[in-house]
C-alpha cells in the first residue's frame, strides 16, 4: 500500500499524514510510545516529509545506510553536512535537523553523566566524554579543569591533529587553567582508530605537562585516551 501511495504522489513530497493510519509513526508513537518506533520511524518523525521518490520512512532508511562502513543511528555522528545534502530528498533544512539530532544525543549522554564525575575514578571522567569524543575522525585534545573540591569547572579543546597525531602546547593549557583558577586538570584525547593504547608521543606530552603543572601548582591528575567504547587511563596504568 505504501508503494501505491508513493506512486500516486510521485510529483509531491509525501508527508507522514498521508501514510495509511497503521503505518504512521506519529499515531504509533501516541498509542504505543516512542520506544515502539523503529530507528527509521524515529528519524522520519523528525524529517516530517520524504521526497518525490520515497516516503519519509524510506528516506530515513536510506540515510541510516549511507555511510560506507557504519550503519544505523550511530552513523549520524559520522555524516557531514555535505554528505547529507548529496542524498536525494535532503536539503539544507533537513541536513541541519539531522546534525542537530546527532549533537543533541551527545549532549544528553554527557549531561546525564556530569554528576557522576570523580577524580578518584577515571572511568567516570572517560564516560562523561566518551560520546563526545569517540566519534571524532581526527585526534582532538581536551583539557578538563577542576577546583579544589574536585568539581568540574569547565573544559576546552586545546588542539586538533591528523588522523593519528595531535600536537599540544603546555603553555596554552596552563594559561587557561590559571584564568579559571583550576587546581587540578585532566588531559583527554581520542584515537580515531578506536584503540586507546598510548603512543610514545602521548607519554612524552603527558610528562611535559605534568612537570610544568608541578612548577605552577596545578596538578595533572590523569591523561585519558578515548577509543571506541573503551579508554586507557595513564593513572590507572601506573604511568603517572
Amino acid at each position: 500500500m505504501l508503494e501505491q501511495l508513493t506512486n500516486n504522489k510521485s510529483n509531491t513530497n509525501i508527508t507522514i499524514r498521508e501514510y495509511p493510519e497503521t503505518e504512521r509513526p506519529y499515531e504509533k508513537c501516541m498509542e504505543y510510545g516512542a520506544s515502539s518506533l523503529s530507528d527509521s520511524e524515529l528519524l522520519a518523525v523528525i524529517l516530517r516529509s520524504g521526497s518525490s521518490k520515497m516516503s519519509s520512512v524510506d528516506l530515513s532508511k536510506k540515510i541510516l545506510t549511507t555511510h560506507p562502513t557504519i550503519s544505523g543511528l550511530v552513523s549520524l555522528h559520522y555524516l557531514s553536512y555535505s554528505d547529507l545534502i548529496k542524498i536525494h530528498g535532503i536539503g539544507k533544512v533537513k541536513a541541519i535537523q539531522i546534525q542537530c539530532v546527532a549533537e543533541l544525543s551527545k549532549r544528553m549522554a554527557k549531561q546525564e553523566r556530569k554528576q557522576l564525575i570523580s577524580l578518584d575514578s577515571p572511568k567516570t571522567v572517560a564516560n562523561y566524554y566518551m560520546e563526545e569524543m569517540r566519534h571524532l575522525t581526527k585526534e582532538h585534545m581536551k583539557i578538563a579543569l577542576f577546583d579544589c573540591k574536585n568539581g568540574l569547572i569547565s573544559d576546552f579543546d586545546i588542539a586538533t591533529g591528523t588522523v593519528n597525531a595531535v600536537i599540544t602546547s603546555p603553555r596554552e593549557i596552563f594559561i587557561e587553567a590559571l584564568k579559571k583558577e583550576a587546581v587540578y586538570i585532566v588531559m583527554l584525547h581520542n584515537h580515531p582508530s578506536g584503540d586507546p593504547t598510548p603512543s610514545e608521543q602521548d607519554l612524552i606530552t603527558t610528562k611535559r605537562v605534568e612537570e610544568i603543572g608541578q612548577l605552577l601548582g596545578i596538578q595533572l591528575i590523569d591523561h585519558i585516551i578515548i577509543g571506541n567504547h573503551k579508554y586507557i587511563s595513564l593513572k590507572e596504568q601506573g604511568i603517572m
